[in-house]
């Protein structure tokens, strides 16, 4: 299980070190995600971030009322995301986290599903940021394989749903033949590299 938390804490990195190259105007700019710009991109990993020591402690969906609704991203969005960010590591890293079962939009799951989905999340949502601000899109190669290793064992991302029961991914593109780990990757969650 630590290899779990181990994976996250590379994926956060990821995300977090091209929340950190976004530029003052770049926050208006397209991302793969068609429905977002780089702001509502970056927001929604900091509202999922905001959920993870609620969910963690036992709190429910229903329970939440609109706790998490609204602008979750204030003045200063990199902030807010250093903020939420830290705040969700040090939930995960609660002995007993992983154990713990979680009660997501889709049904109670154990906390090491959720945050393999957090995982998932953070390292393909760091290439979108990346291709949206023009930053390097290379993710660590040992996270990118071992998300392909898990995704391959743990199932269907078809299923992987955020907190508000929308799914976490477009559905899979083709896989290009002889594609390397990462273009896989991308094409499982419906992106072309």
């Amino acid at each position: 299980m630590s290899d779990l938390l181990d994976l996250h804490g590379q994926a956060m990195k990821e995300f977090d070190r091209r929340v950190r190259a976004v530029g003052p105007v770049q926050w208006a700019e397209p991302t793969p995600c068609t429905e977002w710009d780089v702001h509502d991109l970056v927001e929604h990993l900091v509202r999922e971030q905001l959920w993870v020591p609620y969910l963690l402690e036992g709190g429910t969906i229903e329970g939440a009322g609109g706790r998490f609704d609204g602008d979750a991203m204030g003045e200063e969005p990199v902030a807010t995301w250093e903020l939420a960010s830290r705040e969700a590591r040090t939930a995960w890293l609660r002995p007993g986290s992983l154990e713990s079962t979680v009660h997501l939009s889709f049904g109670d799951a154990p906390g090491s599903l959720y945050l393999w989905q957090m995982t998932f999340d953070l390292a393909v949502h760091a290439w979108d940021l990346a291709r949206a601000i023009g930053a390097d899109e290379r993710l660590d190669p040992s996270l990118v394989r071992a998300l392909l290793e898990s995704e391959e064992i743990s199932g269907d991302l078809d299923a992987a749903q955020a907190e508000d029961g929308t799914a976490l991914f477009a559905p899979a593109r083709p896989v290009p033949e002889g594609a390397g780990d990462q273009t896989v990757l991308l094409a499982r969650t419906g992106r072309a590299a």
